[in-house]
C-alpha cells in the first residue's frame, strides 16, 4: 500500500503541478476532500472547484513552474512530502505584476489517501519567501532577525 500511495503522490505533483492537468485534480481530489494551509488566508479548500483556482493562480504567476519531490515518507494512509518549487515569476496570478525573477520555494506537505484518492492535505510552504522573491513584500534586509544574536 505504501508504494501505491507514494506513486499516487508522485503522479499528483507531476500531472497537476508540472503538467497543469486539471483532469487529474478531478480524478484524485474528490468533492469531499479538504486541503489545509493554502493561500495567504490559510482557509480550507474543499474539492476540485475550490482547489483549481489555487493551481491556476500559482501556475499563472509562474508559468514554467516545476515541483521536485525531495523526500517521500509513508506511514499507513499518510504520505509526507518535502518539495522544492522553482520557476520564473512571469504572470499576474498572485496579483503582482510579473517581475521576471527566478523563484525557489521549499515546502512540506502531508496527504491522507483513501481508496486511491487524496482526501485531506496539510500544506506548509514558504509563502513569505515567495512574495519577497517576486517583489510583493520588502526584502529581509542584511540580517536574519531569527539568527542574529541579541540585536534589536
Amino acid at each position: 500500500m505504501s508504494e501505491r500511495n507514494k506513486a499516487l503522490v508522485r503522479r499528483w505533483f507531476e500531472e497537476v503541478w508540472n503538467q497543469g492537468r486539471e483532469a487529474t485534480i478531478d480524478e484524485l481530489f474528490p468533492a469531499e476532500s479538504v486541503a489545509h494551509g493554502l493561500g495567504d488566508s490559510e482557509s480550507d479548500v474543499h474539492g476540485p472547484a475550490e482547489f483549481k483556482p489555487f493551481v491556476a493562480n500559482l501556475r499563472g504567476s509562474i508559468p514554467d513552474l516545476h515541483v521536485q519531490l525531495d523526500d517521500l515518507l509513508c506511514e499507513g494512509d499518510l504520505v509526507a512530502v518535502r518539495i522544492s518549487l522553482q520557476g520564473t515569476h512571469g504572470g499576474h496570478g498572485l496579483g503582482v505584476a510579473p517581475s521576471g525573477q527566478k523563484v525557489s520555494v521549499k515546502g512540506i506537505l502531508i496527504v491522507r489517501i483513501v481508496d486511491g484518492q487524496i482526501v485531506e492535505g496539510w500544506n506548509s510552504y514558504d509563502q513569505l519567501g515567495l512574495l519577497r522573491q517576486i517583489g510583493a513584500l520588502p526584502g529581509a534586509g542584511d540580517r536574519d532577525r531569527f539568527l542574529s544574536a541579541g540585536q534589536s
